[in-house]
């Protein structure tokens, strides 16, 4: 479904089928997402979950989906609040490779970061738990804001629940995604043919693009480096302003949520995909960092170092790694307390 869709980098591989399951299925994201999930041919099986009182049931989702003239099998799920959700996930994630998490809040006004990782952690702490007891190899996506601390949270309840915290993987594939357009729109060329990194985290200046690595080379004056760096951090803020408060970016974090899927998947089946994920890492001196990810049979393969920064890089990063070392401990305490 469209080559600009492929992961950064992808190696041969087999012919293998697998089951999906998107957790907030049928929201703004998970819609889109499960649409793009479900016309890749190698999902045989696609799992669309999300709560009971959900504006759209997650029946209805897949009843949509099942029309689509594919070979994916698809079944809604919907589970009640008040019950965890272990107690009724058993046949939605029983042999499930993916699991992508679009679930959780979105931020409301007079609401603290605080507040949005408190209940977004919680909401990710369940599906994890689920996870963990009926598909404990599958790799977890997770795109649930904030998803600085949230991944680190996850993985950490993983270390101590006994599970791989390598399956835990945040999916930051939007910023390289709107900094591929938005480098086109300023020098030119094919947005789908251009690779920009970006390293650090998921949010405001932990977004570090790294412009001087853009493949193929792009030449830039440094006012178009600050400027795009500018307009890659704060890209959310244009969809939420353009939407007139109504709305977040769906359709594209859909889009790079599929994106870093059909990587993962590339993986499983024996081939060998990139993409950049913010995940367990010691590329840095902080434990989770964004950087590029090979993707191989058992999920995150490795991942590889952030390569020559130029000066005005150096000092970004350490200005990116001061806010992340502080979300990257809340994500930890929130494993260590629960």
């Amino acid at each position: 479904f469209g080559s600009s869709l492929q992961p950064c980098s992808v190696a041969h591989q087999s012919t293998m089928s697998f089951k999906v399951c998107v957790c907030g299925g049928a929201g703004g994201i998970g819609q889109p997402l499960c649409l793009l999930m479900a016309m890749d041919p190698r999902v045989a099986e696609l799992s669309i979950q999300d709560v009971a009182q959900a504006m759209v049931p997650a029946a209805g989702v897949a009843a949509d989906l099942s029309h689509l003239n594919t070979a994916c099998k698809v079944k809604g799920y919907a589970i009640d609040t008040a019950k965890p959700p272990k107690e009724q996930l058993e046949e939605c994630l029983k042999g499930c490779h993916l699991v992508l998490v679009p679930a959780g809040m979105p931020r409301k006004p007079g609401m603290t970061r605080d507040d949005l990782f408190n209940i977004n952690a919680g909401i990710a702490k369940g599906i994890a738990e689920a996870c963990a007891e009926f598909c404990p190899n599958a790799v977890l996506a997770l795109i649930v804001n904030p998803v600085n601390s949230v991944v680190p949270a996850i993985a950490e309840l993983y270390k101590k629940w006994g599970k791989d915290p390598k399956k835990v993987v945040g999916v930051t594939t939007l910023d390289c995604v709107r900094a591929s357009k938005f480098v086109a729109e300023s020098a030119g060329g094919n947005a789908a043919d251009i690779q920009v990194p970006i390293i650090g985290g998921h949010a405001g200046a932990t977004i570090m693009p790294v412009l001087s690595q853009t493949t193929p080379k792009v030449d830039l004056k440094q006012d178009q480096v600050e400027s795009l760096d500018k307009r890659i951090q704060d890209a959310g803020t244009e969809v939420v302003e353009a939407k007139n408060g109504k709305g977040s970016a769906t359709l594209s974090m859909a889009y790079a949520g599929a994106r870093l899927g059909k990587a993962v998947l590339t993986g499983l089946a024996g081939g060998r995909a990139t993409e950049y994920a913010y995940v367990q890492s010691s590329v840095t001196d902080l434990p989770y960092f964004a950087s590029n990810v090979v993707f191989g049979t058992n999920g995150v393969q490795e991942v590889l170092d952030i390569g020559e920064l130029s000066e005005y890089e150096k000092g970004r990063l350490e200005e990116a790694k001061t806010q992340l070392k502080a979300e990257i401990e809340k994500g930890v305490e929130y494993a260590a307390s629960n």
